[in-house]
């Protein structure tokens, strides 16, 4: 079917009161696997391609994106595209033309006047595109290696007076929030602060979004659907499933040189975690 939009997504979950899986995406075997999941249980997706997927990719976002597309069109269940963590705008001012409905917008790093102001302009020029766009305040720890934040230091919870500010003067559609999840966790293991979620959900009137799901336990992600989070962000929970299958298969089979045989074998264990997850996040809403 043709390709739907993030945004129009996310406000059927919240009517609702489920949330999008967008899982991260880095070769065609994730995005099959992923389309192959939602569809074994009759659930829309976002397939999401991070800035640094775009990177290993030598710095083409094309390649990918429009395998993505492709492969989208042919699900017989909604598919949307977003771009994820997305810091430099030559590849934000791509996203559009490659099919993309939304942008992460990522400048949580930077103090807050500078975080609002890069932001400001990137959800200007993405509103003039049509695209919907999502922002992060608190610092979601974990990227690029480094370890999670402490839990007490500055910045590692997303205060909710000050996004509210942020929302209000950003124009953002969604918000990333730190409630205690990490990017990267091989575990799952993280506690997230339910109460501040509460009072996020209160003070703010754009859907709330949870990166590094991965590491979050079952009971706790719907504790945190039931709180207001609308979309969930996964990676590195497929990246295990991947992994774990070639080294099983080529442990029994170490005589293998076909990539087709282990590469099944990943794809479809990706699989299984995508179904998994969409089954956990409640009904769906396609």
């Amino acid at each position: 079917m043709p390709l739907t939009t993030t945004g129009e997504l996310i406000t059927r979950a919240v009517a609702a009161r489920s949330a999008v899986a967008s899982f991260n995406v880095i070769t065609l075997e994730h995005v099959e696997a992923v389309i192959a999941g939602a569809e074994s249980v009759d659930a829309p997706v976002v397939l999401q391609v991070s800035e640094n997927a775009v990177r290993f990719r030598g710095g083409r976002l094309l390649p990918l994106a429009r395998a993505a597309v492709a492969a989208a069109e042919h699900a017989a269940v909604p598919v949307a595209l977003h771009l994820d963590h997305v810091q430099s705008d030559t590849l934000l001012h791509q996203a559009a033309e490659a099919g993309f409905s939304s942008v992460m917008y990522d400048a949580a790093r930077l103090p807050y006047e500078q975080n609002l102001a890069v932001t400001r302009a990137a959800v200007d020029w993405a509103h003039a595109e049509g695209l919907w766009i999502e922002a992060e305040l608190g610092q979601i720890g974990g990227k690029n290696g480094r370890p999670p934040l402490d839990a007490h230091a500055p910045g590692a919870r997303t205060d909710p007076d000050e996004a509210r500010a942020f929302v209000a003067d950003s124009g953002v559609d969604a918000l990333a929030v730190a409630i205690g999840s990490a990017h990267a966790m091989t575990t799952r293991t993280a506690t997230l602060d339910h109460t501040l979620l509460t009072r996020l959900s209160a003070a703010l009137d754009v859907p709330l979004v949870l990166h590094g799901s991965s590491g979050v336990p079952d009971h706790e992600l719907t504790a945190a659907i039931a709180g207001g989070i609308a979309k969930v962000n996964i990676g590195t929970a497929l990246n295990i499933a991947l992994t774990g299958a070639i080294r099983e298969f080529l442990a029994d089979r170490p005589e293998a040189v076909d990539p087709r045989g282990y590469l099944t074998a990943a794809r479809e264990a990706m699989t299984r975690a995508v179904a998994r997850t969409l089954k956990t996040l409640g009904p769906a809403t396609a």
